[in-house]
């Protein structure tokens, strides 16, 4: 699917850059930046469901841990 991005010259010059010094085209460092970018979003949910799971099963161990 083909979309348009619109940049800044700065962006622009910034994207012209990186991929310059990775020796890959404009469009591979913007795709691999977002697949970047959600894996560590997709990274982050996973933490936050485990730790929804177990810190109730920890919470008063915690607790004392935190005032000790």
């Amino acid at each position: 699917m083909a979309m348009t991005l619109r940049l800044t010259e700065e962006e622009d010059r910034r994207l012209t850059e990186l991929a310059a010094a990775e020796g890959r085209s404009k469009q591979e460092v913007v795709r691999l930046a977002l697949a970047d970018r959600w894996a560590r979003q997709h990274r982050e949910e996973q933490i936050g469901e485990v730790l929804a799971r177990i810190m109730p099963r920890y919470r008063g161990l915690l607790d004392r841990l935190g005032s000790a």
